[in-house]
């Protein structure tokens, strides 16, 4: 291996981290619910750091605003007074009484509601995931440059990829918000992080030497894991969206959420599938132990499973506890990415690179 590919590889390790740190931040934004923290996008409220008082975000007499700066304010509807988000149309100073003409409603969605706390944790999530703009960037120029001197563009095409996903999760990203987390879109957003993590890997793995023989047997084994795992993560994700759908309605109480559920079987295969993960996974652990084959990814994953079994139970019967929603998600999201690796390692090459 050339000292350009190990950087591609170093680089893509990187890009893996930081696209698993936007899982745990996302997972964050779900659980205290606060992905409308910032209700505009790319900046927040109008601004680039975002506010830390309501005093920010209400209408001040002798203040300077800028243009698309926003405000919570009183707006007649022509039935009704209510709260909206108004947004300045120009660079003004506020005169001693509230001037109309220097506002217009912000008409994306109707949520009208600034909590300081929503909003940090979401900019914080916004964030990483622009920082994880950085490395992917470093990692499509390392690939570019090893296509041009070895004539070899499969790393630049996954690396571009990595790159178009990135994108698309951003733009995706402006969706979800502009739509008040409209439904479904959260499902997609979690299978665009996935699709990540799977090119970053299959960078990672690719052309190292096979640590592993893989039988047929292990290899379906793995490739219905993964599938199985896939399915549960989407599911989990939909039954989530659901959730949103009651707090909204008014139901607040966690422990009331599971009765309330509209579509319930979606939650019951949900929760009866992890039982195939267990028998797919023990049977992978089986068969590579009676090989005599030392995996790490397999231990990880039959750890993972372990973990999700037991927080999925503490979920069910537990009351909801928000705490352990993220660690949910995120087991779930690593052991998917242990077996995609397992599978990529014993299908590598036989000798060095």
């Amino acid at each position: 291996m050339n000292r350009l590919e190990s950087l591609i590889r170093r680089l893509a390790w990187v890009s893996l981290i930081f696209v698993y740190l936007v899982i745990v931040a996302g997972s964050v934004v779900r659980m205290t619910g606060s992905g409308m923290g910032c209700p505009d996008w790319p900046k927040c409220f109008g601004y680039t750091i975002p506010p830390t008082s309501v005093d920010d975000v209400t209408w001040e007499s002798g203040r300077q605003y800028n243009k698309g700066q926003m405000i919570v304010h009183e707006f007649f509807n022509g039935e009704t007074y209510e709260d909206r988000m108004l947004t300045a149309k120009e660079d003004f100073t506020a005169g001693t009484d509230y001037n109309a003409a220097n506002w217009e409603l912000y008409d994306k969605h109707d949520y009208a509601i600034f909590n300081p706390t929503h909003t940090w944790i979401e900019f914080i999530n916004r964030l990483i995931g622009a920082l994880t703009g950085l490395p992917v960037l470093a990692l499509f120029g390392a690939s570019f440059l090893f296509a041009i001197r070895h004539k070899k563009w499969a790393y630049f095409f996954l690396a571009g990829g990595v790159l178009f996903m990135l994108g698309f999760e951003a733009w995706l990203g402006k969706l979800v918000v502009d739509g008040n987390l409209i439904p479904g879109s959260i499902t997609i957003h979690m299978l665009g992080s996935i699709v990540l993590f799977v090119l970053l890997l299959f960078i990672i793995r690719r052309g190292q030497v096979r640590r592993f023989t893989l039988s047929r047997n292990v290899s379906l084994l793995l490739m219905a894991g993964m599938v199985i795992t896939l399915a549960q993560i989407l599911l989990g994700t939909q039954v989530r969206e659901e959730v949103d759908h009651l707090v909204h309605a008014g139901i607040t109480d966690r422990s009331l959420w599971i009765e309330n559920l509209e579509n319930p079987t979606m939650y019951l295969i949900h929760r009866s599938f992890s039982w195939v993960v267990l028998i797919v996974i023990g049977a992978w652990y089986y068969l590579q132990q009676k090989a005599k084959q030392v995996v790490p990814e397999m231990h990880l994953a039959l750890g993972l499973l372990l973990l999700q079994l037991i927080v999925g139970i503490s979920l069910a019967y537990g009351g909801m506890p928000a705490s352990l929603q993220p660690v949910h998600l995120v087991a779930g999201m690593i052991m998917l990415g242990a077996l995609w690796s397992a599978l990529l390692r014993g299908k590598g090459k036989s000798t060095s690179a």
